[in-house]
């Protein structure tokens, strides 16, 4: 059994009662804005998050991915991809329209930057082809 200190209403201070009277104003107007509108609407939002919520969590693939980008390596990956994202727009935005042609084509595949992200899109769609083919392999 607890007991509770009770402090008489006249050894209350005017700041003290200026507060209650603060927090009561704070309930009614919480309690007034609540209606039954906002309620319903309110209802509707969580019922449809908690069932996306339970959809996202038994889709294999959404967490099997999670899992795959939890990883520091894959971080890296995706910061490295950002920056490059970036970086791209800035300089697309700032150069000149290609000319085009076959010699722009050979200029610009010289340049290691280029080779290096062509290799790495190559590197994806082959780890990506073998995933693929297990998977029909397996049933899936």
């Amino acid at each position: 059994m607890t007991t509770q200190t009770q402090i008489p209403l006249d050894s209350m201070s005017t700041d003290d009662l200026q507060r209650l009277v603060e927090v009561a104003q704070l309930v009614t107007a919480a309690r007034d804005a609540m209606s039954d509108e906002i309620v319903t609407r309110m209802a509707g939002a969580m019922s449809e998050g908690i069932t996306l919520l339970d959809r996202l969590t038994r889709n294999e693939g959404l967490m099997h991915l999670l899992k795959v980008l939890d990883r520091q390596e894959t971080q890296n990956l995706l910061i490295a991809m950002s920056d490059a994202f970036h970086s791209a727009s800035q300089e697309v935005s700032a150069a000149p329209p290609a000319i085009g042609g076959l010699g722009c084509l050979m200029r610009v595949v010289r340049d290691p930057g280029v080779l290096e992200g062509i290799r790495l899109m190559s590197i994806i769609g082959k780890h990506m082809s073998h995933s693929l083919r297990e998977q029909h392999s397996r049933g899936g």
